[in-house]
């Protein structure tokens, strides 16, 4: 009996120390599965994520196959909005860059401009021609604001610059502006002789402070070196508020050209045009035999303006104007000032060039007349002889003093024959 009774003792024993190794195998494997990591880590994140994981796979084994279809396809269906959106997040990130690579010119444009407007009916709509002039600096230039004050009318004048070599044409040229009772015109000496000179004449002159690059040039620079200099010097007029009528000295005035401004633009300017098509512009069809049916390509032409008379207001895309073409002479001493006026002026914005935006009005050619107009058509035309034109400019002609004397002559004086001595062009 004592025997049997053990033996059953020893066997639930057995029993209960089975069972305690399979409880402690599953509590093991249990664990094992939860917390892969560790029951003990320092990452309760980790712990969440996987108790959240085992969730879903534990809810998700009991899913019909239905609802796993569904799922699988939710999740795809989420996968490719989650694309498309990155997609449009490139997209958006792209726009902003350029966005703010262009500094938002449009909006700051309507702020400086006006309220943004809905668009009327058709055939009625105008876009702005006429740019806000900028505020005037008179810490820019103390003293020349003060003379301007004396000189200017309404806030315009006519500006001439001269140096020694020019002085018979200065006194044909202010003398001429004093016959049609112009008050409003200043010549900026850029010598000591032609201050003397002016001041002798009762001219309004004025005389900037020494500048050692500026000064070499004006001293001993011929025409064309000389006529760069405008752009430079006439900064300092348009940042002080003033519209400025920039004048060569080649000029006859016969009427008063500021009451045949339109002052609807940043630049009006006089043209080397000498009819319709030239000054105004035209369709010039350019002939390629080579290219059979697309022989014919359709290019748009215009003859340059006038870098030696035009009328510029005090506007930001004016003063972009001169600095750029103040610096690109300087950098590049063999260019022609009014070649590099007029490929700023008019050179569209592409590939590594952003262009000016500047609005421009070509001045009608036969009141702003230029020597070719004069001696090639007008002078040989009985009803053309009859008109008086606002200037002549005596720019296509070398022979620049005789002409503007016989310009005097023939509308001034009424000298009918004052002009026919001279040839269409020049002799050389």
């Amino acid at each position: 009996m004592a025997g049997g009774r053990r033996d059953k003792v020893q066997s639930i024993r057995g029993t209960r120390i089975a069972i305690a190794i399979v409880i402690g195998v599953l509590l093991g494997c249990v664990f094992a599965f939860l917390f892969p990591h560790g029951f003990f880590t320092p990452n309760s994140s980790i712990q969440n994520r996987r108790i959240v994981t085992s969730n879903v796979q534990t809810g998700t084994s009991c899913e019909s196959p239905e609802r796993v279809n569904m799922l699988k396809s939710n999740i795809a269906s989420l996968s490719e909005t989650n694309a498309g959106l990155k997609k449009r997040v490139r997209e958006l990130t792209e726009k902003l860059r350029l966005a703010e690579q262009g500094q938002d010119n449009a909006q700051k444009q309507v702020m400086v401009l006006g309220d943004q407007h809905k668009v009327g009916p058709f055939g009625t709509v105008k876009a702005l021609r006429t740019n806000p002039t900028v505020v005037p600096d008179e810490s820019v230039n103390p003293r020349l604001a003060k003379m301007l004050e004396k000189v200017a009318v309404g806030k315009e004048l006519i500006v001439a610059l001269a140096n020694s070599n020019v002085k018979s044409m200065l006194e044909v040229w202010f003398t001429s502006i004093k016959r049609v009772g112009i008050t409003n015109y200043l010549v900026v000496a850029l010598d000591d002789q032609i201050v003397e000179y002016c001041k002798t004449n009762d001219v309004p002159v004025y005389k900037r402070d020494p500048d050692q690059g500026i000064d070499t040039v004006a001293r001993t620079g011929g025409n064309h070196a000389v006529s760069g200099l405008k752009f430079h010097i006439l900064r300092e007029f348009l940042q002080l508020g003033y519209s400025v009528l920039l004048s060569d000295i080649d000029i006859v005035y016969l009427q008063n050209p500021f009451d045949h401004f339109h002052r609807d633009s940043d630049v009006e300017s006089m043209t080397d045009g000498h009819n319709n098509m030239t000054a105004y512009g035209f369709n010039d069809v350019f002939d390629e035999p080579t290219m059979g049916w697309a022989r014919y390509a359709h290019t748009m032409r215009i003859w340059v303006y006038n870098s030696g008379f035009f009328y510029i207001r005090p506007t930001i895309p004016s003063i972009e104007l001169l600095d750029r073409v103040a610096d690109r002479l300087a950098k590049q001493p063999n260019s022609w000032d009014q070649a590099v006026f007029n490929e700023e002026l008019f050179f569209p914005s592409h590939p590594g060039y952003e262009g000016l935006h500047a609005a421009k009005r070509t001045l009608d050619f036969y009141q702003f007349m230029n020597s070719k107009v004069l001696f090639k058509t007008v002078r040989k035309d009985a009803k053309l002889k009859k008109m008086k034109p606002v200037i002549v400019h005596v720019n296509y002609h070398p022979d620049k003093l005789p002409r503007m004397k016989a310009v005097v002559e023939f509308y001034v004086n009424g000298k009918q024959n004052a002009l026919d001595a001279f040839p269409d062009g020049s002799e050389w």
